[in-house]
């Protein structure tokens, strides 16, 4: 991979530099450390600033679930409290199974809903993206699978 492909494929606001992974410890007995030397400091290679994500993709994301999650939880909720007040004052009985079933599938759209806020929103700070996100969902999720792969391959 070029420099130039891997500057691409970077997030946003991920930091320039790869953290390097810090040394294996071995198991060897412990001697009594000496007062004169001074131990190493364990400083994480970057700083919370520098690995937090920008407060404007935050704010986005944040919008993006509340919509994608909580539009079908609500329906979720209000299909319960209509079902109840059917079966309460008129003569219409819905079958149990039909209520748990719309509440399952909407409660599951909520859930997925979640996944899709985050990965749907624009993580370029100065782009806002489009009304629905498909470019950026697919756009983020082969940054994800890339960095699952990476990961996969580092650990075998």
């Amino acid at each position: 991979m070029s420099a130039e492909e891997s500057e691409r494929s970077r997030l946003p606001f991920e930091p320039k530099t790869k953290r390097q992974k810090p040394p294996k410890a071995i198991s060897k007995p412990q001697a009594q450390p000496k007062a004169n030397v001074k131990q190493p400091s364990k400083q994480p290679p970057f700083n919370k600033q520098e690995m937090a994500i920008p407060q404007v993709v935050s704010q986005r994301m944040i919008r993006r679930v509340a919509v994608f999650c909580g539009v079908p939880t609500a329906l979720g909720i209000t299909t319960l409290v209509v079902s109840y007040l059917l079966a309460i004052y008129s003569e219409i009985q819905l079958p149990p199974i039909a209520v748990l079933l719309v509440n399952m599938g909407l409660f599951g759209i909520g859930v997925v809903g979640i996944t899709y806020g985050v990965l749907s929103a624009s993580w370029d700070e100065e782009r806002a993206g489009s009304l629905l996100g498909l470019g950026e969902f697919s756009t983020n999720w082969g940054r994800m699978l890339e960095v699952w792969r990476e990961t996969r391959q580092k650990n075998v």
